[in-house]
């Protein structure tokens, strides 16, 4: 039986997200295959919103398994007028933004769920352009998407890569990647509720649920003060046509609140109701 996390032939680029799922998938295709050479570029791309917490978990992967981990950011050739990127270290890493403002300031206009663009220019094109640059032709993309979330699973890119989904291959669900972090000596020092992470990734996504952003505004008001500063430069809004200054606003006054299934914010008991 062929081990799922066996490297296909040519050039292969892993992914990593900077959270637990594709820290379990790099681990084990480590554990598969022993030291990875050369054709084999693991990256990471910051947005510059990612929490402290994930930029340690990179960079202390990178120490204790001894792997050479690309972090890669957006940037902007403003003399050229397009987009490019540069490499960074843990220590350089945008920590307030900064890339994902400049791609916003060249866009003027904000992401959102039907226009995410920020995922193509932010992630996406920036590792596609240094591979492109060290002389790669064609490469597999590996992606760290779990058995249990086959809707996220992605066809053959007709551009230059073709992906490959090895946690989907081993039948890797979120308790199994809940359970092998229990056994570790690290882990990312970002709350695990029920096998997600609701502060990985993007700190304030549109796409997190609101409740996931009520309680990071209410936790960490710096936070949404960058995205309501996003809004207010554009004038417009990340969801929905829904101003995330007046959501934050009243998400700070309540003690405590429930979300019933139609997306309401209710305070328990006598409180406001926003829907």
């Amino acid at each position: 039986m062929i081990n799922p996390y066996t490297l296909p032939d040519g050039d292969v680029q892993i992914s990593f997200s900077g959270g637990r799922t594709s820290a379990y998938m790099l681990y084990h295709i480590l554990e598969a295959n022993g030291s990875l050479p050369g054709r084999v570029k693991i990256s990471f791309a910051n947005t510059g919103r990612e929490m402290p917490e994930t930029l340690d978990f990179v960079q202390e992967c990178a120490q204790r398994w001894n792997i050479p981990i690309i972090w890669v950011e957006y940037q902007r050739d403003k003399e050229r007028r397009k987009n490019s990127y540069r490499i960074v270290s843990h220590n350089e890493a945008s920590r307030n933004g900064e890339p994902f403002k400049e791609l916003i300031e060249a866009r003027k206009y904000l992401p959102n769920a039907v226009a995410r663009f920020c995922t193509a220019e932010l992630k996406i094109r920036p590792m596609k352009k240094y591979l492109l640059s060290i002389g790669w032709k064609h490469w597999t993309a590996c992606l760290g998407i779990r058995a249990d979330e086959m809707r996220r699973v992605k066809e053959d890119s007709k551009d230059r890569w073709v992906f490959w989904h090895p946690l989907v291959d081993a039948n890797v669900t979120k308790a199994d990647i809940t359970e092998f972090w229990k056994s570790q000596p690290f882990d990312l020092r970002l709350v695990n509720a029920n096998g997600l992470t609701p502060k990985g990734n993007c700190d304030m996504c549109f796409l997190k649920s609101e409740a996931t952003l009520a309680a990071i505004a209410k936790e960490h008001p710096e936070i949404a003060e960058w995205w309501i500063e996003m809004e207010q430069m554009t004038k417009g809004t990340f969801r929905n046509n829904r101003n995330l200054k007046t959501f934050v606003d009243f998400a700070q006054r309540q003690e405590d609140w429930v979300f019933n299934e139609t997306g309401y914010f209710c305070q328990a008991d006598d409180g406001e109701c926003t829907g």
